[in-house]
Order: C-alpha cells, then structure tokens, then sequence
C-alpha cells in the first residue's frame, strides 16, 4: 500500500521494498528540490508491527541520512495518546527531531454548544456531559442528529447514545481498546469505573477494584498518559490527589450503561434511562459541571476575580472545631509571590440546579464565595 502510494504521487514505479529500510530512505529522496508534505496517519498502529520504524526514521533524519537535508515534512498522526506522547519523550529515538507537536484537544463547552447548534445553557452541559466536545460524535457517528431542546434531551440519549443500533454505542469501549499500551482492559476498565463512581483517590480507587494501592499504580500511570484520565492536586491538601476521567462518554458509560449493559444490547435504552437519569444528573453531570466552572476560572478576564488566577483547582478544608470536612468546588490562587502566603482570590461551590451569588464586601474583606449557576458561565463575559 505504501509503494502504491508512491506510485500514484510521483507517476512512475518505483524498487521493491524488503522492509522499512528500503521505503523510509526513498521516501525522503522523492521530494528532490520540492517542498512534499508526507502524512502517515495512525501511526502508533504501524509502530506496533514495525517496532524498529521510529528509529528508521531517526537514522534518516540524522547526519548523513536520507532526509538531514531534504526537503520531504513528515507528518506523524495517531490517536493512542501513550505511543503518540512517548515518541518525543526520554531516550525516545525522536527525541529532538521534531519541529511542530500539536495535541488536538475537543472543543470546550462553549465551542462544542455552538458546534451542535444548541442555545439552550442548561441543554448544552447537559449534551456537553454525554458526549464531551468531540466533533465526530454529531457528524460521522450520529449524522448530525442532535436534539431539538430541553424537552428533546432524554429522547435523543435514548434514540442515539443508548441505541445498540448506532455507532455511538459502543465507543467508550472502543475508546479504551485503541491505546496499545493496555494490555488488560477488564482491569483499566475497573479502574475507570471506580472513578465514576465518585472513588477518586487512589486509596478509593484500590478498595472499589479490591486490589492493593501499589498494584493500581501502573494502570492510572498509563490512564494518565493516555489522556483518559486527569489527575488533579487538593489545592489545600500537599501531596494529595483526585482523579477525574477526562472524556464524558466513557464517564457516561462507566455510570450508567455499564450495569445495564446486557437489557441495552436487547433495545431496552427507554427502561434504562428511566431508572438512570437522577443518578447521570447527580454522578455525571453535577461534577462535569463543577470541571466546567474551572475551566472557566482558569481562562477568565482578571476583572472577574480581582487578579489573574495563578492555579485553579478543587480541594478540601479541614475544619477541626466542627469535626468535618468542606468540599471546596473551586479554588482560584494568586500567582505564587516568593516569601510571601498564597492569596485566595475566591472560593467556590458549584450546583447544577441552583444559582445565588454572595459577593464579599467593604466591611467582609473575605474572598468571594460563590455559587455558580449553569446560565453564568454560558454567555461570553
């Protein structure tokens, strides 16, 4: 397929190749005096067959080789995050030859509202929190079926996302199986589930799964690296961490279609969905909601809360009069001053179904404690 390839670019044959040591040379000589963009897509798929061909391609980039002064560009694709990320990495033998790296990320809940036509706020993280901001979901995978309004939501989870007819079905399974890197998914998908579960400490995610923390180490490390998972600092906590899973289908999934995954395959989606729905408002959408009003945060106008945020996050405050805990939502930081106490710029509460605002005062110098409402963060400004 590669000499076919060749052959319809340049017009004429082209040697036999024996391997990967005869193709990646002459494909760096075919450009000659031109400027020839050369793209090959899915690339960690190739690597696992060809092992050796990162390091063909870094002998021929080097000194001497083939494509040290050509003018062939080689564009390499791929969507398995861990091959994709390791190929500049460390002792990677591609380390240092690249000129351009570019992670293409999903649309934000802003982007992928406008993209799916919806003005409805409460309907736009409401879809935001099934499908994420991943195009390909409204037009290859669902033919640009999206629904019509709020009242048109539980209908269109039941005819596209819930369908064992649609291709949209299975991908969050499918999303898991294309990272090479795994090797056990029964055990990454356990994992995935414990965080959807709201078990989003390490300690929390061995107990659901019933193995020892030292023995989930390896399966987050890889989730991490696969872009499947987000491991986010306690901002008021040192050396504490939760977990959050960064793409909403396999969330999705995890929380409701997993359990019910046999009555769904047999066209039960309606009946699912009816005993589902409180629980994908209060596990899904409420926290994706609260990883929305950071995201926020992070990208507001200074002017918001009075300085630019030097660190966004969640966390949890002790309170040892009271013997409890307090769950801080969102907690924006000043930028760090040497010698000098963080500054809390504003803590945060977030609700689904709630909006108030409490702005501190002149005679409450505390920060703002505010409780943010879906309508706020949806209008630009």
């Amino acid at each position: 397929m590669f000499a076919d390839e060749l052959i319809r670019f340049s017009g004429s044959p082209v040697p036999p190749f024996r391997d990967w040591l005869d193709a990646i040379p002459y494909l760096f000589r075919l450009a000659g005096d031109r400027i020839v963009p050369v793209v090959i897509d899915e690339f960690p798929f190739l690597v696992k067959a060809s092992p050796g061909l990162p390091s063909i391609i870094q002998r021929e980039l080097g000194p001497g080789g083939s494509g040290s002064a050509g003018r062939t560009r080689l564009l390499l694709c791929g969507s398995a995050m861990s091959v994709m990320g390791g190929l500049l990495s460390g002792s990677a033998p591609l380390r240092g030859r690249a000129g351009f790296e570019l992670i293409v990320h999903p649309f934000g809940y802003r982007d992928a509202a406008r993209f799916w036509g919806i003005t409805d706020p409460k309907l736009a993280v409401l879809v935001h929190s099934v499908v994420g901001g991943t195009p390909a979901y409204r037009r290859e995978l669902r033919r640009e079926d999206a629904p019509a309004d709020l009242a048109d939501f539980d209908a269109w989870v039941i005819r596209s996302v819930l369908n064992p007819q649609t291709a949209l079905f299975r991908e969050a399974r499918y999303l898991l199986a294309e990272e090479t890197e795994i090797r056990d998914p029964s055990l990454y998908h356990s994992v995935l589930a414990a965080v959807a579960e709201g078990n989003n400490t390490s300690g929390g995610i061995a107990s659901y799964i019933g193995r020892k923390s030292n023995e989930v180490a390896h399966p987050l490390r890889v989730l991490a690296d696969s872009r499947l998972l987000i491991k986010e600092p306690d901002l008021f906590r040192s050396g504490r961490a939760r977990y959050r899973i960064a793409e909403p289908l396999i969330t999705f999934y995890q929380a409701i279609m997993s359990r019910d995954w046999a009555r769904l395959e047999l066209g039960g989606g309606s009946a699912v969905w009816s005993g589902a729905r409180a629980r994908f408002l209060s596990e899904v959408t409420g926290p994706h909601f609260e990883a929305i009003c950071r995201v926020y945060a992070i990208a507001a106008d200074p002017a918001v809360f009075g300085g630019p945020p030097g660190q966004v996050g969640s966390g949890v405050v002790v309170d040892p009069a009271n013997r409890t805990q307090i769950q801080i939502d969102v907690a924006i930081l000043a930028p760090a001053e040497p010698g000098r106490p963080r500054t809390i710029l504003s803590l945060g509460e977030v609700k689904w179904d709630r909006r108030r605002l409490r702005p501190s005062t002149a005679s409450q110098p505390t920060p703002d404690i505010r409780l943010v409402g879906v309508d706020q963060l949806y209008a630009p400004g």
